[in-house]
C-alpha cells in the first residue's frame, strides 16, 4: 500500500520506538508511508530508537510521546491514521506479577482505548493489526515432552514436534500478564466480529533483532548476546532446555506488513508467528552458538522455574505462510550472528560517543 492509497494519512505503529515497532516504523518510512509514532518512552534506551528514526526518515517520522492511557492523545492520533499497528504494551510477565493493576492497565485497556478510537471516529475504522503473544496458549503443561540430546525438550507427540502449537489450540491464560494480552487478543477479534473492525491478531513467539534492549525479562536472546559479549554471567530461569521457535525480526516486520495489505481477507484472523519447527532451540543451545560467535564459553547461572514459562512453545507456521504469503523465516544462527555483530557495532559507537563526550 503506498502512501497515495491512504489519502495522505500517516500510518500509526503505537509503540513505535520499541524494538518490534522501530523496525517496523523504519520500513513502512523507507517504503514511502508517512509514519505517526506514538510512544510514552518509558523503556530505558528506547528514546535513542525514536532519535534514530528521526534521523533516518526526518520528512516521514513524527511523533506522538504519550501513554496509551491518554485517550484525548491517543483519540487524536488515532482520527488522523490511515492504518494502526498496536504494539504499545507492558512486555514482561515478572513486572505483571509485581504490578499488575499497571499491567491490566496498559495492555487491556489501553487496547480497549485503541479498539474504540477506531470504532468510533469519522470515515470509519482504519485497518489495525494487533500485537498479541504465545502466552494466550498457558503454560502447556498438558504437553507430554521428552529430552532430546540432554539439551532440549521436544514433544512426544509426532504431529506437535513437526508442526507446533496451532491456532486451534485452547486459549488458557496464566498470569497477569497472559490475561491482560489474552483479554486484548479476544477484544481485537470480537470488534472485528461485532463491528466490523478490519482487525487482525498475532500471536508472536519470540522475536529478535537489531534495536532490541534485550533484559533478563524480556528479550532474552538480545539479553544473553549483551551479557555474554561483555563476559558477564547468564541467569537461566529453569533448566535451559526449554524451547522456543526465534523469529528475526525483519521477517516479522513481513507478516505484520502482510496482514495489513491483506486486511479485508484476514479480519477477525488470528495467526501464531514465529520461527516455526526449523527454528526451534532451546536456551541451552543458543547459549553454546553464543561461545562459538564470542570465542570464550558463557557462564550460565541456574535458578527456579518463573510462573507461567512454558517448557516448549514452537509456532505451526502453516496458517500464517498460507494466508499471509510469508516465506521461510530466516534461519537462527544466521539472525543471531547479525545480531552479535549489531551489537559490537553499537556498543563501540556509545563508547566512541562517551570518549568524545568526556574529552570536550
Amino acid at each position: 500500500m503506498s502512501g497515495a492509497i491512504l489519502g495522505g494519512r500517516p500510518v500509526l505503529v503505537t509503540g513505535g520506538a520499541g524494538f518490534i515497532g522501530s523496525n517496523l516504523a523504519d520500513r513502512l518510512a523507507r517504503d514511502g508511508h508517512e509514519v505517526l509514532v506514538y510512544d510514552a518512552l518509558a523503556r530505558p534506551g528506547v528514546e535513542a530508537n525514536l532519535a534514530w528514526l528521526k534521523a533516518r526518515h526526518p520528512r516521514r517520522v513524527s511523533a506522538v510521546v504519550a501513554d496509551i492511557r491518554n485517550e484525548a492523545e491517543l483519540n487524536r492520533a488515532a482520527a488522523e491514521a490511515g492504518a494502526v499497528f498496536h504494539l504499545a504494551a507492558q512486555v514482561a510477565v515478572t513486572t505483571s506479577m509485581a504490578d499488575p493493576r499497571t499491567d491490566f492497565a496498559v495492555n487491556l485497556q489501553g487496547t480497549f482505548a485503541v479498539l474504540e478510537a477506531l470504532r468510533r471516529r469519522a470515515g470509519g475504522p482504519a485497518p489495525l493489526v494487533f500485537a498479541s503473544t504465545n502466552k494466550v496458549y498457558g503454560d502447556l503443561a498438558d504437553v507430554e515432552l521428552a529430552v532430546e540430546g540432554d539439551d532440549a525438550y521436544a514433544p512426544r507427540d509426532p504431529a506437535l514436534r513437526a508442526h507446533g502449537i496451532g491456532e486451534g489450540r485452547p486459549l488458557d491464560f496464566h498470569t497477569p500478564y497472559g490475561c491482560s494480552k489474552g483479554a486484548a487478543d479476544q477484544y481485537v477479534l470480537d470488534y472485528a466480529r461485532s463491528f466490523g473492525l478490519p482487525a487482525a491478531v498475532m500471536r508472536m513467539s519470540c522475536v529478535y533483532g537489531p534495536r532490541q534492549m534485550g533484559t533478563e525479562d524480556q528479550g532474552w536472546i538480545a539479553h544473553f548476546l549483551i551479557r555474554a559479549l561483555r563476559g558477564e554471567p547468564i541467569s537461566v530461569y529453569g533448566d535451559g532446555r526449554q524451547v522456543r521457535d526465534v523469529l528475526d525480526v525483519g521477517d516479522a516486520v513481513e507478516a505484520y506488513l502482510s496482514a495489513w495489505a491483506r486486511i479485508d481477507a484476514v479480519a477477525g484472523c488470528a495467526f501464531n508467528l514465529g520461527g516455526g519447527p526449523a527454528n526451534a532451540v532451546s536456551l541451552r543451545r543458543v547459549i553454546a552458538f553464543i561461545g562459538e560467535l564470542t570465542g570464550r564459553p558463557v557462564e550460565a547461572r541456574y535458578a527456579d522455574w518463573r510462573g507461567g514459562d512454558q517448557r516448549y512453545y514452537v509456532s505451526d507456521t502453516r496458517r500464517a505462510a498460507r494466508e499471509l504469503g510469508l516465506g521461510p523465516a530466516r534461519p537462527w544462527r544466521e539472525g543471531v550472528a547479525s545480531l552479535a555483530r549489531w551489537l559490537r557495532e553499537e556498543h563501540a559507537a556509545v563508547a566512541r560517543a562517551r570518549a568524545v563526550e568526556a574529552a570536550q
